[in-house]
């Protein structure tokens, strides 16, 4: 299995495909992510790759797996992201 891309793998790329510096690309990428942070709670969309949302989930009853003992898991908020079709075709390839 290939190795992901690191961050300042991903701001060389960048920089290079831009025609801007190394250093502006970083600040292009924090810029995105800190956006991303604040806004997931409205949905957050990069196009082409996908949606960031805020959700919420219910309470619920599960069991544990060694004693299968019934436990209660309480509510609470967790972010969630959804790929695009694009995204999906591209990387799959279209059916």
């Amino acid at each position: 299995m290939a190795k992901s891309m690191t961050k300042s793998q991903i701001a060389d790329h960048l920089a290079g495909k831009a025609g801007i510096t190394k250093k502006g690309a970083v600040q292009i990428l924090d810029d995105l992510a800190a956006l991303a942070y604040r806004e997931a709670k409205n949905v957050f969309t990069v196009p082409g790759i996908g949606k960031l949302k805020l959700a919420n989930r219910k309470a619920r009853i599960g069991r544990n797996p060694q004693t299968g003992a019934e436990i209660k898991i309480p509510a609470k908020r967790v972010v969630k992201f959804r790929v695009a079709k694009a995204a999906k075709d591209a990387i799959l390839g279209k059916k």
